[in-house]
């Protein structure tokens, strides 16, 4: 069983659109509504894969119950904490040449017996569990040293972390060595202080979080492939892809199809490179089934094209 944990989720909305024009009345061509927030598409991944997940996550509202209710209606097993402030609703543009663009609320704010009641939910049903996933940004009442908080506990109760989070939050939690963590381009560049122009470049700054305390790196680097370092060595992996659709939760799915997998070694990554290939393929933030998954378009090497420039530089 896979436990998510979710601090700021949301209520999203995804409109496909021919091209974005500002001032303009752009008339959609597709509409979803999903529950979102990133360990919430861990947790719809994870299921779509047919496996048991339950997703832990602050909750108010009438978006909040909207949330719970489309969880529920895929299966997933919710459980809520209640708080007084309503979730927040997001909104992302697909336009039909693969750019997305996002539009992300802030989110309420938790008070400290909500705080409280959010860590004891995970204590709770942590047992059992073979892996927690943290992911996502930190909504307004929880400090940076949160995650580092959930991260200690987890390995006090004996469970494997997975951590997705950036800045502050991601610095502190690296001090109590969680098991996995899961940058992508921007937020590698972000954490070491300098931009990244290579694989290389990449590789060096991911050795540089674990010399800081992760016990292994997952670096989505976008159409460029994804990287895992941790002790036993450094992996590349890569795969074909027809036609981008949308990229929303495509790394979350990454990260379920790498704790599905075992969460270490090559042939996880594999998997994480298979998820997050067939997810930019669907529309909105679906997540894909065994059947969308083409493990045959995947590579993944031990050889690592440390030259190689990328196609999106991160600073």
């Amino acid at each position: 069983m896979i436990l998510t944990v979710t601090p700021n989720p949301s209520l999203d909305r995804t409109y496909e659109v021919p091209s974005l024009d500002r001032g303009e009345v752009v008339r959609a061509t597709g509409e979803r509504v999903d529950p979102g927030g990133k360990g919430v598409n861990v947790s719809r991944a994870v299921t779509a894969a047919g496996q048991r997940t339950v997703a832990v996550l602050p909750l108010g509202g009438a978006p909040g119950a909207l949330v719970a209710d489309l969880l529920d209606a895929q299966g997933i097993e919710v459980a809520p904490v209640p708080i007084t402030g309503p979730t927040r609703s997001n909104i992302a543009l697909a336009e039909a040449d693969g750019v997305l663009t996002k539009i992300n609320a802030p989110g309420p704010e938790l008070t400290p017996a909500e705080r409280e009641l959010l860590l004891e939910t995970v204590r709770r049903q942590s047992p059992g569990a073979d892996w927690i996933a943290c992911c996502g940004s930190l909504p307004r009442g929880l400090a940076p040293s949160w995650y580092a908080d959930l991260v200690a506990r987890a390995h006090t109760a004996g469970v494997r972390i997975a951590l997705d989070t950036s800045g502050p939050a991601l610095l502190r939690a690296l001090r109590e060595r969680p098991d996995v963590v899961k940058p992508n381009a921007e937020e590698l560049a972000e954490a070491v202080g300098r931009p990244l122009a290579t694989v290389g470049d990449a590789v060096k700054a991911a050795e540089e979080l674990r010399e800081l305390g992760a016990r292994s790196v997952l670096a989505s680097l976008g159409a460029d492939g994804q990287l895992l370092v941790d002790d036993a060595g450094t992996w590349f992996g890569t795969a074909r892809v027809d036609a981008v659709r949308s990229n929303v939760g495509a790394g979350d799915s990454s990260l379920a199809g790498f704790l599905v997998a075992g969460g270490t070694g090559p042939g996880a990554l594999a998997s994480a490179v298979a998820h997050g290939a067939a997810a930019v393929q669907l529309p909105g933030s679906v997540m894909p089934t065994p059947h969308d998954l083409d493990p045959a378009a995947v590579t993944v090497t031990a050889e690592v094209p440390v030259n190689r420039v990328l196609k999106e530089p991160a600073s």
